[in-house]
């Protein structure tokens, strides 16, 4: 933030964030045998040993209370080609799973199908920050489903990917 600005101006800063590309991932988990899930581009990997992982939802999310109960959760790592499968995950009010194929994980997380890597993640942490949460995951499992598959990204509010 410059010196002259003398307000915050979150639009300004949203879109200068914006100029960091991100991967696409879908967090899911099954509560009361329903598949639960949404989008996130906030997953980092953490740490190797012990092996961590890291999102956030934002507080207002109604799927991250209903995953966090269940004690563990997945991560979908979203190919281009899944841009649909993202938006479905985005929406709230709705059926999230009416058009996405999926089977159960390990830990009954939900695994998407067809994309590119599946991580099952047992919940170590949670941090305040903000007006979202850091979720940190204590890796359980996980495998790649597609290398030959680009990832889908998110840059400037726009979907892409890296060929």
């Amino acid at each position: 933030m410059s010196e002259q600005a003398a307000v915050f101006d979150q639009t300004a800063f949203r879109q200068t964030m914006g100029n960091f590309a991100t991967g696409v991932v879908v967090v899911t988990g099954l509560s009361d045998g329903e598949p639960v899930g949404f989008a996130a581009q906030s997953f980092v990997s953490l740490s190797l040993d012990p092996p961590l992982v890291a999102f956030s939802p934002g507080k207002s999310s109604s799927s991250w209370p209903r995953i966090r109960d269940t004690g563990s959760f997945g991560i979908n790592i979203l190919g281009q080609d899944q841009q649909g499968v993202c938006n479905d995950m985005a929406q709230s009010g709705q059926d999230k799973f009416a058009n996405v194929s999926w089977r159960s994980g390990g830990t009954g997380a939900p695994m998407l199908a067809d994309v590119l890597a599946f991580i099952e993640c047992s919940i170590e942490a949670e941090h305040d920050a903000g007006d979202h949460t850091i979720v940190v995951g204590r890796v359980q499992d996980y495998q790649r489903v597609r290398n030959e598959a680009a990832p889908l990204l998110y840059f400037r509010s726009m979907y892409g990917s890296f060929a």
